[in-house]
């Protein structure tokens, strides 16, 4: 889903006795922004992935939720424009149920001597449940893959900013936050493949890239 694959390292006490240290590791929520999984300069969104699975000292992780920066937010919001938010709750084709967070501002025409950009009651109503239509579609057809895919260029907020010409000129229009209210059981042979199509190279530790087959497994390791 991501460019970047090894993201960090995170801290587990050994494995004593009857105390695994995989056991201790899966179910940790990790949050990563986007700039450092993406490789770019996109860093006011936090991708939230949550450890599913240990292989030997990787932990395969999956998308658990996303957000936008505190700073990003307050940046946007300004005088003399009307805030508009809309949320609503998906399931998509693979049985997460996603609750989506949208947030837009209106703009000022082009040549408009008004210095405010207002828009009224029945305009913000008829925006939000445009935002909501949109939102429904793109997620309600898609698996989570899918999902992640349209989240990381934000494809979905350009199109609303686009539908909702017609009603009031939108600006700074963006899903601001993804929160997932309800996974399906843990599927070990859909997580593997889920990673190992984004492993087609792997870098060391110097940074070369080394190429590695389909099916690679790390050897098990006797201790963790």
């Amino acid at each position: 889903m991501f460019t970047e694959r090894q993201v960090g390292k995170t801290l587990v006490s050994r494995t004593v006795g009857t105390k695994i240290a995989s056991d201790g590791l899966k179910g940790r929520v990790y949050e990563v922004s986007h700039a450092d999984l993406q490789k770019d300069e996109i860093a006011y969104r936090k991708f939230r992935l949550i450890c599913d699975e240990v292989q030997g000292k990787n932990c395969l992780t999956n998308f658990y939720g996303m957000t936008m920066t505190t700073d990003k937010l307050r940046s946007m919001v300004k005088k003399w424009q009307t805030l508009i938010e809309a949320n609503c709750d998906i399931k998509t084709t693979d049985g997460y149920l996603l609750r989506l967070f949208c947030i837009g501002f209106t703009k000022r025409r082009p040549n408009q001597v008004k210095k405010t950009a207002y828009a009224q009651t029945q305009q913000v109503k008829r925006i939000r449940k445009r935002m909501i239509q949109i939102i429904t579609r793109e997620i309600a057809a898609s698996d989570m893959k899918e999902v992640v895919g349209k989240l990381i260029p934000d494809s979905i907020a350009k199109d609303i900013e686009k539908s909702c010409q017609g009603i009031y000129p939108l600006q700074d229009v963006h899903i601001r936050k993804v929160k997932v209210l309800r996974r399906p059981k843990v599927d070990v042979g859909k997580l593997m493949e889920l990673h190992s199509e984004s492993a087609k190279t792997t870098t060391t530790e110097g940074g070369e890239k080394i190429s590695r087959p389909d099916n690679y497994e790390p050897p098990v390791l006797d201790s963790v």
